[in-house]
């Protein structure tokens, strides 16, 4: 029996690295001092030039006024899941991993894979499929980061009266 969410996934992920996105604005000392304000974070190395690592995925985020390229895998797949009745989301996890700092001046670019589809799977929020996307950053052709970011798409279940 052929389930054709997974069909799609696999559609998808046969496309590799099919996204891709350029930061509006090189790795800044403002966007990092903002940041370390907000989370309450003190560290003199990076009042002087380096952005924390954890800090990555901000440089690259669409924000409010832009949207993610329409052929990003994640919302591709998300949106073909809606489509078939799977209309909640709930984010599970997300994995990242750091090669270096990034340094004020540098221009990030990050590219977007399907990584899997898992499902259905029927979980206390109601059934679904867990889909799992792969972001690579990079400075030029070098690697700086990747991430791992899972979320549920589900059909919530019925609230009893």
């Amino acid at each position: 029996m052929s389930d054709p969410i997974l069909e799609e996934a696999e559609r998808i992920k046969a496309l590799g690295e099919c996204s891709e996105s350029w930061a509006p604005y090189e790795v800044n000392q403002a966007t990092i001092g903002t940041w370390l304000d907000a989370m309450g974070y003190e560290n003199e190395r990076f009042r002087s030039g380096e952005a924390p690592p954890s800090m990555v995925q901000v440089w690259t985020m669409p924000g409010l006024g832009r949207k993610r390229p329409p052929e990003d895998p994640l919302s591709r797949m998300t949106e073909f899941l809606t489509e078939q009745g799977y209309t909640a989301v709930l984010g599970t996890n997300c994995e990242q991993s750091y090669e270096r700092y990034l340094e004020v001046g540098e221009l990030l670019r990050v590219t977007s894979a399907l990584d899997s589809v898992v499902g259905p799977k029927n979980t206390a929020m109601g059934t679904g499929y867990f889909v799992t996307s792969r972001n690579t950053w990079y400075v030029g052709d070098e690697v700086v980061a990747t991430m791992l970011f899972r979320v549920l798409k589900f059909i919530p279940k019925e609230k009893s009266a």
